[in-house]
């Protein structure tokens, strides 16, 4: 009988993998024993499992040296694991998955549909007077293109320029993710496409100068997806340190670790100053508290990662953050 014990929780298995010759590692599952390779990684662990197991596909798993450790990798080799002739694998069931490109597209397309439902006011949104009429704002129709545009952008670069190295997430996170982009798009869509809604108070000087800096900045953006995209082949987890190419968007990376969240940090800041709405301002900041938390995470694994990393570069902000 294989070595296989139940924990006090009904979703924690501990399995015991032995290694017994030079050669080969011992793996117990069930009543059943496999041999496989020293070279064999995480993942073909997973895939042995999954056999066993067809509830819990290799997405779905989370295997671990300790219960508080990190998850390992699927790309770890058992023989470079920090273990000795026996080796105790923690389990866990980590729910339902989805990828990730299906968790930003329906991110995406929920906010770019929402925001047009209020745009062409339709009925049940504002008195019936005003349904199907459309602002005579001209500050209002450049929201709804810029507003469109982002979003849009985003779709497209998920489906053909992404390529994104964690292959799932939760199912339960969706409703997280969407339920926020999703109310926030229609909070600042309401307001906006108002029948109320008034000009910003510097007028058309105030909006074409805001329109700039989010024209400006989405170039940035994109100019630094394609670059990141550039960084890697297809395929390869091998993380590089992102230089500055020929492509002057991409020469703040002299100064920060991810102009992706600064670019698009500041196409919201123009966005908030074109329409000079308090949601668009509100979600502005939020978006920034939560970029600059990724950023400093990122900045932190490219210090630690490499030891020739470039020491003027700040996180999200220059010289600041």
């Amino acid at each position: 009988m294989g070595k296989y014990k139940f924990n006090k929780f009904p979703e924690k298995w501990k399995h015991l993998w032995q290694r017994n010759t030079p050669h080969l590692f011992s793996v117990n599952l069930k009543h059943s024993k496999t041999k496989v390779e020293p070279t064999a990684t995480i993942l073909d662990i997973k895939a042995l499992f999954h056999k066993s197991y067809p509830k819990w596909y290799p997405a779905r798993q989370s295997l671990r040296l300790d219960p508080k450790a990190k998850c390992l990798r699927d790309e770890d080799v058992l023989q470079t694991l920090p273990v000795g002739t026996t080796a105790s694998f923690y389990f866990s069931d980590l729910g339902p998955q989805l990828t990730w490109g299906t968790v930003f597209l329906t991110e995406c397309a929920g906010p770019l549909l929402i925001y047009l439902m209020f745009y062409f006011r339709l009925p049940f949104i504002y008195h019936r007077k005003y349904d199907f009429t459309t602002s005579k704002l001209w500050v209002v129709h450049l929201a709804c293109m810029c507003h469109s545009f982002h979003y849009i952008k985003r779709i497209l670069e998920t489906l053909f320029v992404h390529r994104i190295s964690h292959g799932t997430m939760p199912l339960r996170n969706i409703f997280k993710n969407c339920g926020y982009y999703w109310c926030t798009a229609a909070w600042m869509a309401y307001y906006i496409n108002h029948p109320l809604y008034t000009p910003p108070y510097y007028g058309q000087q105030q909006v074409n100068t805001a329109f700039y800096i989010f024209l400006f900045c989405q170039l940035g953006n994109f100019s630094i997806h394609v670059a990141l995209r550039n960084l890697k082949p297809p395929g390869s987890k091998v993380k590089k340190i992102p230089y500055p190419t020929k492509n002057p968007f991409t020469w703040i990376f002299f100064l920060v670790s991810c102009p992706n969240y600064t670019y698009e940090l500041g196409a919201w800041i123009g966005f908030t100053v074109m329409t000079q709405c308090v949601p668009v301002a509100f979600f502005t900041v939020v978006a920034f508290v939560q970029m600059a938390v990724w950023a400093r995470g990122k900045h932190r694994g490219y210090l630690k990662e490499f030891r020739d990393y470039p020491t003027l570069r700040s996180s999200i902000l220059p010289f600041i953050l």
